[in-house]
Formats: structure tokens, sequence, C-alpha cells
């Protein structure tokens, strides 16, 4: 399992849009792509423009198969709401949340 983590500087007028299209594209691309598993969207507590989603997927394989040129067009609109300022893979060790 890996996580994947973006980071996002969101204009505040653009975050409730933003959210309701991340939720979208998270659903869209959980369903159509397999190794998806989903997504989390975390706000920086003092930051409020700083955004960071956090995905999970079966493999880096199957997420680098995905990501392709950097910019998957399942993203686009993200990318028109938010400045995505970097992207960063972990392997998952071990989990103990609950």
């Amino acid at each position: 399992m890996i996580r994947v983590f973006y980071r996002w500087e969101v204009k505040p007028e653009n975050f409730k849009t933003f959210k309701d299209v991340w939720r979208t594209t998270t659903i869209n691309i959980h369903n159509m792509v397999d190794g998806a598993h989903g997504s989390v969207l975390m706000v920086d507590a003092e930051h409020r423009s700083t955004v960071i989603t956090m995905a999970k997927w079966d493999s880096i394989d199957v997420w680098k198969e995905f990501w392709g040129n950097s910019n998957p067009q399942e993203m686009y609109k993200m990318n028109q709401l938010a400045k995505r300022v970097s992207v960063e893979v972990f392997e998952e060790i071990e989990d103990q949340t609950q």
C-alpha cells in the first residue's frame, strides 16, 4: 500500500467548490481505477488556504500508471480551482489507526 500526499493552495472563496470537486473526483477514481482506495481531505488548522489530500493506492506501479503525465484528466477540475504545490509518495509500512 502507498499513500500519496498532494499539497494544494486553495483560495478561501474556492474552498467549498474545491471540496465538492475533490469528493466527486475521489469517488470517480475509486470506482473507475483498479487499485485506488479513495482519499482524505485535510486543511491546515492555522493556514486555511493550505490543503492536503491523501490518496491510498495498492502500489506505486498502479499509481504511476494512473498518474501518467503528472496531470491526470480526472484531476483537471481540481487543478482549475487550486494550485497543486507538491506530490509526495510514501510506502505504508504499518497502520495502527482505528
